[in-house]
């Protein structure tokens, strides 16, 4: 099989790469990314020389060369986003741009080319808030930034090209991801990188908002699962179910460090700041796909991987 991985460079779509590459030695990836600030080529430096690895630089909204690198593949799994909500409060054009224009070339390109697959990777973010109970796929769009607008455009696009065009689209909606290499603007490797560096993690309102945590390489592994096993112009919701609020993921990260919460700064809220999601992934569970890696485990795992890998953090954190 041969996959092209848009936005291969950054947090998820690297760790899909690698993790294909070790599953699959046959297949065969083409990695397009306009190397953002996000996007980092020391994320797959292991894997550079792997004659099954392409890398091109370039944009998503290029539709000569998206329309040449479609006719070379059986799938398209676009990860390509700008994904941090704080920057889509400040300028939503680039959002828009990247997220909504970028993947309706990836459908254009796609409607004429003969794919097996076309993956795209969403977030919770699309449904908005839940105070009780948790999403399904079904449930209607309601996000709240500018950012998570942007993707649910990119989802109605995806399905309405489905519908219209036959495009064998499939989506893919995770809850929080985490894990190593993820760009020190996130909360996780933010707060971690502070302490690393002396200073107190700045905690939006009053921490109780609530996120659902999933390990990246848990999202990759649902990815793959969809990608070999999901139904054409279905979504998929991913999660593992390990709810927290803001405050204690905060106190967890305290307790690994040995320090106590004076090391909080609570700062303004976020302007519309979602107060909770939570996903259900029952759809994906019953056609096989579980999460694997316990959660505690793997947050100690990626500050242990901050704490050793300092030069890839300290040139993308201004502060």
């Amino acid at each position: 099989m041969k996959i092209l991985v848009t936005g291969g460079a950054g947090f998820i779509g690297s760790h899909f790469i690698r993790y294909i590459l070790e599953a699959y030695p046959e297949y065969r990836i083409i990695n397009l990314d306009c190397l953002s600030y996000a996007g980092n080529l020391k994320n797959l430096s292991d894997i550079e020389k792997n004659k099954a690895y392409t890398f091109i630089k370039g944009d998503i909204r290029d539709f000569k060369l998206v329309k040449g690198l479609v006719k070379k593949v059986d799938c398209v799994i676009n990860f390509a986003a700008q994904t941090h909500v704080d920057r889509s409060i400040e300028e939503a054009k680039d959002f828009v741009e990247t997220n909504v224009n970028g993947v309706f070339t990836l459908l254009e390109a796609s409607r004429k080319a003969n794919i097996q697959r076309f993956i795209q990777i969403s977030t919770d973010e699309v449904y908005g808030s839940i105070l009780e109970g948790s999403f399904i796929e079904t449930d209607p769009l309601c996000p709240s930034s500018p950012y998570s607008a942007s993707k649910a455009g990119a989802d109605l696009l995806c399905n309405a090209y489905a519908l219209t065009y036959k495009v064998p689209a499939i989506i893919t909606r995770s809850s929080n991801n985490f894990g190593p290499f993820q760009y020190p603007e996130k909360v996780l490797p933010l707060f971690i990188t502070n302490l690393l560096k002396g200073k107190k993690v700045p905690l939006y309102g009053d921490g109780l908002n609530v996120r659902d945590w999933l390990y990246v390489l848990d999202n990759v592994r649902a990815i793959d699962f969809v990608l070999h096993k999901g139904e054409i112009g279905q979504i998929y919701n991913i999660s593992a179910n390990n709810e927290l609020t803001n405050l204690d993921l905060t106190g967890l990260i305290l307790k690994k460090f040995g320090l106590k919460s004076e090391w909080i700064e609570y700062v303004e809220d976020r302007a519309a700041h979602d107060r909770r999601y939570s996903l259900d992934s029952s759809k994906l569970r019953h056609l096989g796909w579980k999460p694997m890696y316990d959660f505690e485990k793997s947050i100690w795992a990626t500050i242990d991987w901050y704490k050793a890998n300092s030069q890839w953090w300290k040139k993308a954190k201004k502060s």
